[in-house]
């Protein structure tokens, strides 16, 4: 459950790509000397994303792999921000992306899975944890959601926050109403 003014302060969502967006797992292969790599994405977390940035919320991307399916997801999505290979330096894609929009990190929130997201996690006002994350991640988490990375935990969170902030209905009836995104 998430306070009411808690939700409304949100600002910024940040999501981890693997063990987040996915369920953490990859595939790696080889097109004509060139390598690949593919990752599945729950169309449900897709959703998500949409709905908070219809509500205004940024989103962003941030993850310590390069893939060229991140930056796809991350343009059909619309996220308004995407840092890629940042291995440990995720809090300072962090600060880039709440510098570049004028948001204090306590106005952010952050959904991570594994230690390279802990510093990222306790530089934010709201620390999210999928239900598959590690006990360090749990611990320094103040959200903690019921479904595991690459299952819908993007768009649990999605609907938690919006609910909290009284607009899930809202934001539900517009999207119904407007012309369909990808997702």
């Amino acid at each position: 459950m998430i306070a009411p003014a808690a939700a409304k302060r949100v600002k910024f969502v940040g999501l981890d790509v693997d063990g987040v967006l996915t369920d953490g797992g990859i595939f790696l292969g080889d097109a004509d000397g060139k390598r690949v790599e593919l990752k599945r994405y729950e169309i449900q977390d897709g959703l998500g994303v949409v709905l908070m940035r219809s509500a205004g919320i940024k989103v962003g991307i941030i993850t310590g792999r390069e893939s060229e399916s991140v930056r796809l997801r991350g343009e059909e999505l619309k996220v308004d921000a995407v840092a890629q290979d940042s291995k440990a330096r995720k809090l300072s894609a962090l600060k880039t992306m709440l510098a570049q929009f004028a948001i204090a990190p306590e106005d952010a929130a952050f959904v991570g899975d594994d230690l390279p997201d802990l510093s990222v996690l306790r530089a934010v006002g709201m620390s999210v944890a999928v239900a598959n994350a590690s006990k360090e991640v749990k611990e320094v988490a103040n959200v903690h959601l019921t479904r595991a990375g690459g299952y819908g935990a993007v768009r649990e969170f999605a609907e938690l926050l919006l609910t909290a902030r009284g607009e899930w209905a809202a934001v539900v009836e517009r999207y119904v109403a407007a012309t369909e995104e990808p997702v």
